[in-house]
Formats: C-alpha cells, structure tokens, sequence
C-alpha cells in the first residue's frame, strides 16, 4: 500500500511540474505585457509587414526533427490600419500553398486576423518589438484536416528582420513548431562563399 502512496504522490509531482513549466517558464508562458518595454525598434506592422517580403524556414515534427524546409513571398498592402498579406510558400519537396491574411490593426496594437484556413478570427496584439498572435489553423484534407491550436511570436531583430516561432498543438500536446525569418524582398540576400 505505500508503494502506491509514493507512486501516486510521485505522478502528482511530476504532472505538478510539468503544469508549472508549461505555465510558467515555457514558450506558452510569454505575454505581450512583458515585452511593452523593449529595447530597440517598436514593432509596427503596419510598419514591417509591408511590401514584398520574403521568408524562409523549417518546420519541425513532434520528434523535434527537421520535417519540411519553405521559402515565402509574401506581398502586404495597408489601408489605414487594414491589411492583406498574401502568402506564398513553396516547401522542399516541390509542393506550394497560398494564404491571404486580412488584418485589422486596433488603437490600442490589438489584431484580429482572419484567413480561408483560419477557423473564427485570430487574436493578437503589437508589444514592444513584438507581436503574438492566437488561432486555429485547418490543416489540408490531405494532411488530415485536423484543427490545431497556433501560437505565433514574431519578434523583430535591431537590423529590420523578424524572427517568426509558432508552435502547432492538438488536444495541449505540441505536434510541430516553425522556425522563420522575413525580411524586406528588396533587400540584397548574401549568399555564403
């Protein structure tokens, strides 16, 4: 009988842990709040998600391995404080996928953000050098067509680049991240020697 006592004190433990982690030292735990105060450039989009853009990254599976490679063009027009992004992507095995983001942009840095593979408006918010933004990304019927819950963080780099993280979960459990970054079309890329 005290076996099971420690057995099941020692799960507890562990899902406490895990619970707090996740809660409180993890890439879900960021807030906006904490970047208000950031050093360097204010991240507008408005600002940085203009014109031709170009992206390229990895995304990584749940084994935390390296399961595609992408380049975007992106192309982002604003009126006021509305935007479309269109988007784009052409992976490593040779397959593309287009997106158009429209994006409303509130006084107080507030975005709310829709697209055709978005299930209900994403939610977001300018901070600092940052921004976040919250949604439901609809896989393709050729993926499975599974709902996944998205947590975007662009951060913006001194030089004008943006650092783009976003983690894919179903049911809590992270099933893919993406790692990206997007800088200015009209910018020279440096090729390496």
């Amino acid at each position: 009988m005290d076996g099971l006592i420690f057995t099941l004190l020692g799960a507890a433990f562990v899902l406490f842990i895990g619970w707090t982690k996740s809660r409180y030292a993890d890439f879900l735990a960021q807030s906006p709040e904490e970047y208000a105060q950031g050093n360097g450039p204010q991240f507008d989009v408005r600002t940085h998600l203009n014109g031709p853009i170009i992206c390229e990254g990895v995304i990584f599976g749940p084994t935390g391995r390296v399961s595609s490679r992408f380049v975007g063009e992106f192309d982002c027009k604003w009126e006021g404080n509305t935007g479309v992004m269109d988007e784009v992507f052409t992976y490593d095995d040779g397959s593309q996928q287009t997106r158009a983001w429209r994006l409303t942009i509130g006084n107080d840095g507030k975005i709310v953000a829709r697209a055709d593979d978005v299930v209900g408006d994403g939610s977001g918010q300018q901070s600092g050098n940052t921004v976040q933004l919250k949604y439901k990304f609809r896989l393709p019927e050729a993926s499975g067509g599974h709902v996944l819950d998205t947590v975007d963080w662009m951060y913006l780099a001194p030089n004008g680049t943006i650092v783009n993280r976003s983690q894919f979960r179903k049911y809590g459990i992270k099933v893919a991240e993406l790692v990206a970054t997007m800088r200015p079309a009209n910018e020279e890329f440096k090729e390496a020697a």
